[in-house]
């Protein structure tokens, strides 16, 4: 995420080493990489490529993706998980966490052990790809009347817990679109931000990593691509019911209704200082600005990150209650959109998306 953060938080030269650790990975040795196929796909894995290329051409957090041709001539990508990950989890987590404890580095209000025990539930997901099969073709089929993007096809016969298999595609990622000219930027911003609302608003179903390489953006038939869907999640009726409540209310600027909405869905208990309760509403009220207006809201020239930042802190040290469970993959994707945005510089309507999104929502 440190990665996709404007020049206002974190600096150009930060931000080139973050982004270079993003990019960057060891790749398995080849007798290590034909030994995971042939435990996944079994002893005869080769016959059921026409040829596939023993070198990685990407890193994929967890694992490295190759480039293969099927007997029927497909073009796919294999993505391969790298052994001792999904084993390595609860240890790594608990280690992780014992070590923030000795330190003490971690403010109370971070509520750091909740947070580790969403990770570790978050996690045990990602490292399915049965899961993550799951979730892609669940989301085709969502996405199946929205031309304006495109979601690759799995090849179960070559996707299991530690394989996944999909069709190649073409495109750009969108760390190599903040180059193009100001339309293309402001239309990728335009669906991306759609897109996000409709995965709240409509379908209740949210592919919740914004991380740039999960986004491409083809040029010739202007869709955008969406990859990896091991974070992607549901949310309950009930808890998106408080939650679009809660931002209307934000839109609305009712300082009021924010306090209640955030009390009914958890965000706070009711019996928070004022100091508190006034950073928390004026935080969400910050976040309701993009979505609130008539005209283009300007990622390149907004001071939302900026803002944010020093209430975040006066949260962090006031805070009462973890968030709901929910909350943790919601605002990490909406937030990851947003700087994702800024970095484009892409100028939205929000304000117009929103409403139309908001009018067709229906209540439980």
């Amino acid at each position: 995420m440190l990665s996709l953060q404007d020049e206002s938080i974190v600096s150009p030269q930060l931000q080139k080493i973050f982004e270079r650790v993003r990019q960057s990975a060891d790749f398995m040795p080849v007798w290590q990489t034909e030994k995971v196929l042939s435990e996944e796909l079994g002893s005869d894995w080769r016959n059921k490529v026409a040829s596939i290329d023993m070198r990685p051409f990407a890193a994929a957090s967890i694992g490295q993706v190759h480039q293969a041709k099927l007997p029927d001539g497909k073009q796919v990508a294999v993505k391969i998980q790298y052994p001792g990950v999904a084993s390595g989890i609860e240890s790594d987590i608990r280690n992780l966490l014992a070590t923030l404890n000795l330190w003490n580095v971690l403010p109370a209000g971070l509520f750091a052990e909740n947070l580790m025990d969403v990770a570790r539930r978050e996690l045990a997901l990602e490292v399915d790809y049965v899961h993550e099969a799951r979730c892609a073709r669940r989301f085709k089929e969502l996405l199946t009347p929205y031309t304006d993007y495109y979601i690759p096809e799995v090849i179960d016969s070559m996707s299991t817990r530690q394989v996944f298999t999909s069709e190649m595609i073409e495109g750009i990622s969108l760390d190599k679109c903040v180059g193009l000219d100001q339309d293309i930027r402001d239309e990728i911003g335009t669906k991306l931000f759609l897109l996000t609302l409709m995965e709240i608003y409509e379908f209740q179903y949210m592919q919740t990593d914004p991380n740039w390489s999960n986004f491409f953006y083809n040029p010739v038939t202007k869709q955008i691509t969406l990859l990896d869907f091991g974070a992607t999640r549901e949310y309950s009726k009930a808890f998106v019911d408080k939650y679009v409540r809660l931002i209307k209310a934000a839109v609305d600027g009712e300082r009021k209704a924010v306090l209640e909405h955030s009390r009914t869905i958890g965000l706070l208990t009711g019996y928070e200082s004022r100091v508190m309760e006034d950073a928390h509403v004026e935080a969400t009220l910050i976040i309701g600005e993009a979505f609130s207006g008539d005209g283009v809201f300007d990622f390149g020239k907004q001071s939302v990150t900026q803002r944010m930042a020093g209430v975040i802190a006066v949260m962090i040290d006031h805070r009462l209650t973890p968030p709901p469970e929910e909350i943790y993959s919601l605002h990490r994707k909406l937030s990851g959109v947003f700087l994702l945005l800024a970095k484009l510089k892409a100028r939205v309507e929000c304000g117009k998306i929103f409403r139309q999104i908001y009018k067709k929502y229906q209540f439980g």
